[in-house]
């Protein structure tokens, strides 16, 4: 059965969305707080980017900024992919895959309906792309 993202993947999402000009050490905090890897980065009612963990590490402690000084908007991933809410659900776990990011963004015209990530898909997409690997290697 071929999945949607939206309802199947996300349904009643409650979305962590900050400003661009909020300081990382606030994004930590509501990531820790809602355990999520993710943080989507926003400039008034637009999507601008994305803070993950990644970016925290690798843009933010490994580089020696504080996370009180900075501000999302220089280390966030800019204009990030996204996905449509009637995507399929293996088409966007392909482009994740694809990309080598874990969280993508669900976005309906300018509205940001939701963020999804690697953990939220069911082992019938990961089965899929697992067959679909195979298939590749032995065409090559």
């Amino acid at each position: 059965m071929l999945r949607r993202i939206v309802p199947d993947v996300v349904c009643a999402q409650s979305i962590l969305a900050l400003q661009d000009r909020e300081r990382v050490v606030h994004a930590a905090r509501a990531m820790a707080d809602r355990r999520v890897g993710s943080v989507l980065v926003m400039h008034g009612p637009a999507l601008v980017g994305i803070f993950t963990g990644t970016d925290l590490i690798g843009r933010v402690v490994a580089k020696g900024r504080s996370p009180a000084r900075t501000m999302l908007r220089t280390v966030m991933t800019p204009s990030p992919q996204t996905v449509a809410p009637g995507d399929l659900a293996i088409e966007a776990l392909r482009l994740m895959h694809a990309s080598g990011f874990r969280h993508l963004p669900v976005v309906e015209g300018d509205a940001v309906i939701g963020i999804v990530s690697r953990r939220d898909f069911l082992a019938e997409e990961e089965d899929e792309m697992e067959r679909e690997r195979r298939i590749w290697e032995q065409v090559r």
